[in-house]
């Protein structure tokens, strides 16, 4: 059997599965629920961004079973787990702005904000509870849950190596990165695509090759993200790349600080101590991380893990073509590198 899957319509019907959640109640707490709306885009003020991880759950379910409304409920605890760790995290970066708006705590104060987010995270395990109305057994369901426990758990590791480096003077490894960027983004991405596998089939074999194929592409997502936050197209994504004068340590910088010899490591520390390095301290830093190899590398294993989710994609065997091909596109779509 093939569907033809309409991405609005998948992305439509996952915002009303939210909607359930985030809809006013009483009076008193209203505020709340609202402010969850504002964050999440569904208020009209803003986007809410591209539901890419509810969307890889949706198209994992629909490519096994050639539907897709029955992993809704799933779809929305993907979607309101990662916009939980959003709010947190734009509370511990200090981000005054996301998606050209400004963020909850800048409107609202950090303590509602933070109790926001604990919101948020609440109704991404309130929104599987929905599994069982729609008839899926208590085994799936409660599997169902302990994926999403360990990929929060796996966030909050991720989280805290990303603080816990930005305190050090030294930039973590290459490797640590890798790690890192494992628990932060690989692990939630894989998770959506696992979750819709996990609802449509009983065969461990295919949940195994979706969820290697969510990890690779969690990775290649991420680097891909590295890339474009120094040397992306504004007119292209809609960001302005200030990666290099926000003094992030993305994998490109982290590669060029390896490899840079006593005199180039001394000019790219002198930048990342520049509270607020001019253009041309930051242009010259650029140029020095290309120099380096860092560009290349990110580049090229942004690239390796983009092939790899296309290969496990391959081998698990999808039955629906149109929720292959929807798949296929996201991948070529989002990994620009």
């Amino acid at each position: 059997m093939q569907i033809s899957v309409n991405i609005p319509d998948l992305v439509s019907d996952t915002e009303r599965e939210i909607l359930r959640l985030v809809s006013d109640r009483d009076a008193p707490t209203s505020g709340l629920y609202a402010m969850c709306r504002y964050h999440l885009g569904l208020d009209g003020s803003g986007s809410g961004g591209k539901r890419m991880r509810p969307l890889l759950g949706l198209l994992a379910y629909a490519s096994i079973t050639g539907d897709y409304e029955s992993a809704l409920p799933g779809a929305a605890a993907v979607e309101l787990g990662h916009n939980f760790s959003l709010v947190h995290d734009d509370i511990e970066d200090g981000d005054r702005e996301r998606r050209h708006r400004p963020t909850l705590w800048t409107l609202h104060g950090v303590p509602q904000a933070i109790n926001a987010g604990d919101m948020l995270f609440t109704l991404s395990r309130k929104a599987l509870h929905r599994l069982t109305d729609l008839g899926f057994s208590d085994t799936k369901v409660l599997r169902l849950f302990r994926l999403h426990d360990d990929t929060c758990l796996a966030l909050c590791e991720g989280q805290y190596l990303d603080i816990w480096a930005s305190e050090r003077s030294e930039p973590m490894s290459v490797e640590l990165y890798f790690d890192m960027i494992g628990r932060k983004t690989a692990a939630l991405i894989a998770a959506s695509v696992e979750s819709g596998a996990v609802l449509a089939t009983d065969d461990e074999a295919v949940i195994a090759r979706y969820r290697a194929f969510g990890w690779a592409l969690g990775v290649a997502f991420q680097l891909n993200d590295d890339l474009l936050g120094i040397w992306g197209d504004h007119a292209a994504t809609g960001k302005v790349p200030t990666d290099v004068a926000r003094h992030k340590m993305t994998l490109p910088v982290i590669y060029a600080f390896e490899h840079a010899s006593a005199a180039d490591r001394e000019r790219l520390e002198a930048v990342w101590k520049t509270e607020a390095p001019d253009d041309g301290q930051v242009a010259e830093a650029v140029e020095l991380i290309e120099k380096l190899g860092g560009r290349d590398y990110t580049r090229d294993k942004a690239r390796e893990y983009r092939d790899k989710a296309l290969a496990e994609l391959d081998a698990a065997g999808v039955v629906d073509a149109g929720a292959l091909e929807s798949l296929r596109d996201i991948i070529v779509g989002v990994i620009k590198a």
